[in-house]
């Protein structure tokens, strides 16, 4: 039988609760880095899961939604679990999970399956300590049942609004729910009305807070080659000298968060060892954010869905690239505030590219051409059934602007897309 989508679930803990209850409670085997928010959460989870690999910590990292395989979601030390041991560890939790059906009166979802599976690997393997991603809001979320000892709240905007709120202290408050007594809150620069509800919050709790631009924060940033070069000021010391092999501002703020929330579950004052944060941070990776997946021309995918995350991506595009043209090749979700998505391309896409990728959540092309139109003009705006065509036809559109013309390939508007996009085009590399 079904268990349902993961963009469609009741809000309550109820169920997941009863489920890890009869699991012995594996969420309780290992301190958690639990992260909420709306932008940046799975890189700031990959760059905190680099910092403590690189302190020979056993790490587990949980995060979502994947990019091509659903394995992506739980990792051990960077790695995702195989599939032998993927389905060993459904198999292994299945009596459990059809015990708590029987009990309740709706069978347990698919979110809450996967975290369910997450905890109980990181449980059995064991794993020093667990990096949590929520899924979507906070309060509600699957992963809440794990008690964080540090929480990180990445940067707030409108999102899933159907779901958290219309507003942006409506969706703050339901993010919020993770800061739990006595943690630590990390907590990324935020809009003033998102910032007060997660202070107010906090001292409800007694959390301990450290705010990005206060208590830590990125205190120079420097463009370089694939990627950036940082000074961070951390909780217990500076940082210097830090290569960051990936693009844009909120980059370097992800990183500014994931260092201060190493160093806060770290005992002691005494700070990181600076080698040690250079070396974790050098080998960092985000897939499918700003990542370069071809070259001549250059392709970069992006998975940026909604405005605050548009708008962030678009800066690091021109900080980082310096393309005479760019040709988008586009696919959101329709549930998503499509039109501003698409007033923010306008000024940056000299031709857009419309298309579907493979979520039954995703615009029509030709609905989605309609939209773009009225912004970018007849002319500008092409449509392309499949995702495979539109790639191409980007692709053909900046060769025949020539091999010096400075034109790049743009692919956006989902993280399905961006998923989709990387199989396609490290499929065509593929010997």
């Amino acid at each position: 039988m079904e268990r349902g989508v993961e963009w469609d679930f009741e809000p309550t803990l109820d169920r997941i609760a009863a489920l890890l209850d009869v699991l012995g409670s594996p969420q309780r085997a290992y301190p958690v880095i639990h992260i909420a928010g709306t932008n940046g959460k799975t890189s700031t989870a990959r760059l905190t899961e680099a910092l403590l690999k690189e302190r020979n910590l056993r790490v587990g990292r949980f995060t979502s939604p994947h990019l091509v395989s659903m394995r992506e979601r739980i990792t051990v030390d960077g790695e995702p679990l195989s599939e032998e041991r993927f389905a060993e560890v459904y198999e292994e939790i299945l009596p459990y999970v059809e015990l708590t059906d029987a009990q309740g009166h709706r069978r347990i979802q698919f979110f809450e399956l996967l975290t369910a599976m997450a905890f109980a690997a990181f449980a059995d393997t064991p794993v020093d300590v667990a990096v949590i991603e929520a899924g979507m809001g906070g309060s509600w979320d699957a992963t809440n049942v794990a008690d964080g000892t540090v929480t990180v709240i990445t940067p707030i905007s409108l999102d899933h609004t159907d779901r958290l709120g219309p507003d942006i202290p409506t969706i703050a408050g339901e993010k919020a729910g993770i800061i739990k007594p006595g943690c630590t809150a990390v907590f990324a620069q935020q809009e003033l009305e998102a910032a007060e509800v997660l202070m107010r919050r906090a001292v409800e709790v007694g959390a301990v807070v450290a705010r990005e631009g206060l208590e830590f924060g990125v205190l120079s940033r420097e463009v370089a080659m694939g990627g950036q070069l940082l000074t961070l000021r951390g909780l217990k010391g500076v940082y210097d000298e830090v290569y960051l092999p990936l693009y844009g501002s909120y980059q370097a703020g992800n990183a500014a968060c994931a260092l201060a929330a190493v160093e806060a579950l770290t005992g002691g004052d005494d700070p990181l060892d600076v080698d040690l944060v250079r070396q974790a941070f050098a080998q960092a990776s985000s897939p499918g954010r700003m990542e370069v997946v071809r070259r001549n021309p250059t392709v970069v995918v992006d998975a940026a869905h909604n405005p605050g995350g548009m708008q962030a991506t678009l800066e690091a595009l021109h900080e980082a690239f310096d393309f005479a043209k760019v040709v988008g090749v586009v696919a959101v979700m329709a549930d998503k505030d499509v039109e501003t998505i698409l007033d923010l391309l306008e000024p940056v896409l000299d031709e857009i590219i419309v298309t579907r990728n493979s979520s039954p959540r995703c615009m029509p092309p030709e609905e989605l051409a309609a939209l773009a139109r009225s912004l970018f003009g007849e002319d500008r705006v092409h449509v392309a059934d499949r995702l495979d065509e539109a790639i191409d036809r980007g692709i053909a559109m900046a060769d025949a602007e020539g091999e010096f013309s400075g034109t790049g390939v743009f692919i956006t508007g989902s993280v399905v897309t961006a998923g989709d996009a990387r199989f396609l085009l490290k499929a065509e590399a593929r010997p």
